[in-house]
């Protein structure tokens, strides 16, 4: 009878042991478990392999010779995480894919005016003026692959990410302005450009999630935009500067 009522003490502890454990395990900090989401936004997104989807306004400068172009762009942005964690180092996370369009896209430039070139009179360099385009360009953006990779991390708010991007814009001007491209020429010869041109980038940023399903996304952009020389030249913009302020829904 004792060794029977000691088997059964033994037993009850054992279960009340594993009882124990299991509550442990779903309080949290647990990796994985439904309470940890609902405390761990970031985590919540990296179990779930979630999608995101959200509106976002951007803000950018040219650099160098196109220092003083401007612009202002805003659209709608879809992407889904792909994987699960691939680790790699102090690199380890997760891929997603995603895209978006820009229904606003403008382009803000020095108004049409007169530019100092020297061109050919009657076989003689003199100096001339001569019209340079200008003014603020509208069109449409599409970007439709974006890779991003986003960084494990042990925030609870904060997620990191990386990614490198490729577009298309179609302004109802040829941009960047016209302008001369040859003034040596009699006449001088019209540098036109194009209603199409190509956005390669790549960037960073974070997203800070006020609560689950929700973040707030914070981007720096380095853009290139290039004809890729299908008008008669191919000036473009060698790199702009974009920031990104967006608000996310995840599912």
């Amino acid at each position: 009878m004792v060794k029977e009522a000691l088997r059964t003490h033994l037993i009850l502890l054992i279960a009340g042991m594993m009882g124990a454990m299991t509550a442990a395990a779903q309080t949290p900090g647990a990796t994985g478990t439904k309470i940890n989401d609902v405390e761990n936004p970031v985590a919540q997104v990296r179990n779930h392999r979630s999608w995101e989807y959200g509106p976002f306004l951007n803000w950018g400068s040219g650099v160098g010779n196109r220092s003083n172009f401007k612009f202002f762009w805003g659209g709608f942005e879809l992407g889904k995480v792909l994987t699960p964690v691939l680790r790699a180092g102090a690199l380890t996370g997760q891929f997603e894919l995603a895209g978006n369009i820009m229904p606003l896209w403008q382009a803000y430039t020095p108004p049409p005016h007169m530019s100092s070139y020297t061109c050919n009179e009657n076989g003689q360099s003199v100096a001339c003026q001569l019209p340079t385009g200008g003014g603020t360009f509208y069109g449409v953006s599409l970007t439709p692959v974006i890779f991003r990779w986003n960084f494990l991390t042990k925030s609870r708010r904060v997620q990191p990410w990386f990614q490198a991007a490729g577009g298309l814009i179609y302004t109802t001007h040829k941009f960047p302005p016209n302008y001369y491209s040859n003034p040596n020429a009699n006449p001088p010869l019209d540098g036109g450009t194009s209603v199409w041109n190509f956005t390669p980038q790549g960037g960073g940023g974070i997203h800070y999630f006020l609560r689950p399903g929700r973040s707030i996304d914070l981007g720096v952009n380095a853009v290139h935009i290039s004809s890729a020389s299908l008008g008669d030249r191919n000036p473009g913009v060698n790199a702009s500067i974009q920031i990104q302020v967006g608000y996310t829904f995840w599912r």
